[in-house]
């Protein structure tokens, strides 16, 4: 049985090295540009099927549709579940609470892009501020996560705890780091009203896990310095402009953004340390949406009237 394995195994290399010569000196140009790629006639046979399991498992993906991710419901069949009568009296803060309460999963998770999509309109017609899930062609790794306190940031060299304000806004402390930027200003006479404001009112995104951080380095540091994000808690509505100045938190947090002690505050008072929110980047090519609180209870629906009239 030995002997007729070895004869067996013999004759098949025997066929191998025949076929290879015959290919060789029928197809010269493919044999170079198999070398070419690095690829050896041998196992040829061996790559094309990984080629083909890569394209179906790829192909399964692509049309397979989403488990366990319910698309949200656009904005319009919100307001059509909701009783006329409930809406009567509503401000649109409340009515948003609403809203995000009937479509975003209970779960924090990242959004597909038909969510996103749908969410942008419903701040749109609230809000009335025009936001992005992806903007020129950026996005964060989620736009739907947990919010964690930070600390205030050194905006020059010799900078102070006490320069940041009084009472309650001060218990947070000062970083022992400067944020990912560094100082806003290289002193204190050159801390612009602007940069006391980005950093009286700044955010902190997870950039250092962006899937291309390291290879687009110069290009994304400098796009998300300071960009403006649109931030709701889910339970509230309460909302903020804030601006990008740090990067983090480290993922073992298991918090997804970051927020000053004035944006936290905002959010959800003195109590507040880690809350479900939204973040979104403001669409504000002409810098024209001051940073800090949104109060956008004056504002109407456009597609029905939330005031008795």
């Amino acid at each position: 049985m030995r002997t007729s394995s070895d004869e067996l195994r013999n004759k098949l290399k025997l066929k191998n090295f025949e076929v290879k010569r015959k290919f060789a000196k029928k197809h010269p140009s493919a044999l170079a540009f198999l070398k070419e790629k690095g690829l050896d006639l041998g196992s040829i046979r061996k790559h094309s099927a990984k080629i083909i399991g890569a394209g179906a498992l790829t192909g399964t993906l692509l049309l397979a549709p989403p488990i366990e991710i319910p698309s949200l419901p656009n904005p319009s069949e919100v307001i059509e579940k909701i009783k006329l009568d409930e809406l009567v009296g509503l401000s649109p803060q409340e009515f948003l609470v609403s809203a995000l309460n009937q479509f975003l999963p209970g779960k924090v998770r990242p959004l597909i892009r038909d969510e996103e999509k749908k969410l942008e309109q419903l701040f749109q017609s609230t809000i009335n501020i025009s936001v992005k899930g992806t903007l020129e062609g950026e996005h964060l790794n989620t736009t739907y996560g947990y919010i964690g306190a930070e600390q205030h940031l050194r905006r020059y060299p010799g900078d102070t705890l006490t320069a940041h304000g009084s009472g309650v806004i001060l218990q947070e402390g000062m970083a022992p780091g400067l944020g990912a930027w560094g100082y806003f200003a290289s002193s204190k006479t050159d801390l612009t009203p602007d940069l006391e404001e980005t950093e009286k009112w700044y955010a902190v995104v997870q950039t250092l896990y962006l899937p291309d951080w390291e290879k687009r380095l110069p290009y994304l540091r400098n796009w998300y310095k300071y960009r403006k994000v649109l931030i709701i808690d889910v339970e509230n509505g309460n909302a903020v402009v804030a601006s990008i100045a740090d990067s983090g938190p480290a993922i073992w947090t298991g918090k997804n953004f970051g927020g000053s002690p004035e944006v936290m505050y905002y959010l959800g008072g003195p109590r507040y340390k880690k809350g479900k929110v939204l973040l979104f980047f403001v669409d504000d090519p002409e810098n024209k949406i001051p940073l800090g609180p949104v109060e956008y209870n004056e504002i109407n629906l456009p597609e029905i009237s939330l005031f008795k009239s």
